[in-house]
């Protein structure tokens, strides 16, 4: 079996993996990403063409000072990868007037003075004649959202991590690890046994079975993406449709603009509320799949309820208050724990990858981290 000295071994190449695999290789790391996929690949939780990008944070104003520093990081890397990931559409956050995201997305505007419209629902549906709403609606604009192209995104930092020196491998799942006697930690996977200084779990859905003080709190969930062909695209098209969240009586919609696949692009947070080990959850879209996400789409988007032109299962990984867990383990802090994202993860992507290279190289991250400490579960974790 193979044998090799690492200084920081990343298990888990997706969406923060590739980027802290890049953030290492440049500060001169001697680095090993290990991913039990392909790279990129449609098992995880970053595939799906694109993911949403917003400032006007309705979960959390603690989460903006990080989104600002990730904007920076999605812009220097398309500009080294010489590939646009990040597009701006401006983004709507939609619910009934003094709901929570409405409530929430008002309050990170005004404590960290973002730009932003407050919008009736006439407004709305003069501005992006797509959505039908009721009277008593409302949203919140900040024109700053967009998405970042999720998959091309672990393609670009792979690519540059490798050019630093990183080693990736694909195919190649971690099996367990254990602390070395003076410090580090040894790693085992089929093809070789590997030490390191320190490690880096970033697996995402199996992260619980790779930190057993996580195996309660991060649950992965089946999630699954929908393609529709609106009667008229015109109304949905990249420039003429925001990125957007509607939370309503259904649950929670989240919309992106037509782009680099045919058809108005929807999804539903928790779904049909499918939780499981993530090697046993389905990537199988079925009929009743479709039929949620054309609940939301019959109601308040009539005009994109047409054909169904693809549907993509992926995974969330939830912890109970659905805010992350980034933080080293209990009793070992040689190893970094970076996940669960609860469905809302990808945009953070690049400034994690930032932090995670911080934490793993022994450096004071500049963010306040504490909301996402893993001793907040007390003694479920």
């Amino acid at each position: 079996m193979t044998r090799r000295t690492f200084d920081v071994i990343v298990a888990g190449v997706g969406g923060m993996g590739a980027q802290t695999c890049l953030r290492l290789a440049e500060r001169g790391q001697r680095v090993l990403g290990l991913e039990r996929f392909d790279i990129p690949h449609t098992m995880g939780s970053s595939h799906g063409i694109n993911r949403i990008i917003r400032l006007a944070y309705f979960e959390h104003p603690s989460y903006v000072p990080l989104l600002r520093r990730a904007y920076e990081l999605w812009r220097d890397l398309e500009q080294r990868a010489g590939e646009q990931l990040l597009y701006i559409t401006g983004s709507l956050d939609v619910g009934p007037s003094g709901s929570s995201v409405i409530e929430g997305s008002l309050a990170s505007c005004r404590e960290h003075d973002l730009p932003h419209e407050r919008l009736g629902a006439a407004d709305v549906m003069r501005r992006y004649p797509g959505y039908v709403l009721p009277s008593n609606y409302e949203a919140v604009f900040q024109g700053d959202g967009g998405f970042v192209a999720s998959e091309r995104a672990i393609v670009a930092a792979v690519n540059l991590a490798m050019a630093k020196g990183a080693v990736i491998r694909a195919r190649e799942p971690l099996i367990d690890y254990v602390p070395l006697a003076g410090g580090g930690v040894r790693v085992r996977t089929p093809k070789g046994i590997y030490e390191a200084g320190r490690l880096v779990l970033s697996s995402g859905g199996w992260i619980g079975e790779h930190a057993s003080e996580l195996a309660c709190t991060a649950v992965p969930e089946r999630q699954v993406l929908g393609w529709f062909q609106p009667k008229n695209p015109e109304r949905f098209g990249l420039g003429a449709f925001p990125v957007s969240n509607l939370k309503c009586d259904l649950g929670h919609f989240y919309q992106f603009p037509i782009w680099h696949a045919p058809g108005f692009k929807i999804g539903l947070y928790h779904h049909l509320h499918e939780t499981g080990m993530a090697d046993a959850i389905s990537r199988e879209p079925t009929a009743a799949d479709e039929e949620v996400l054309r609940e939301g789409l019959a109601r308040f988007f009539p005009d994109a309820n047409g054909d169904c032109l693809g549907l993509r299962a992926c995974l969330f990984t939830n912890t109970p208050d659905e805010h992350f867990v980034i933080d080293t383990l209990p009793g070992f802090g040689e190893v970094v724990v970076a996940s669960p994202c609860s469905g809302h993860g990808y945009k953070f992507a690049s400034v994690m990858g930032e932090i995670l290279a911080d934490l793993a190289t022994g450096v004071r991250p500049p963010f306040d981290l504490s909301l996402f400490s893993m001793g907040r579960f007390g003694s479920a974790v």
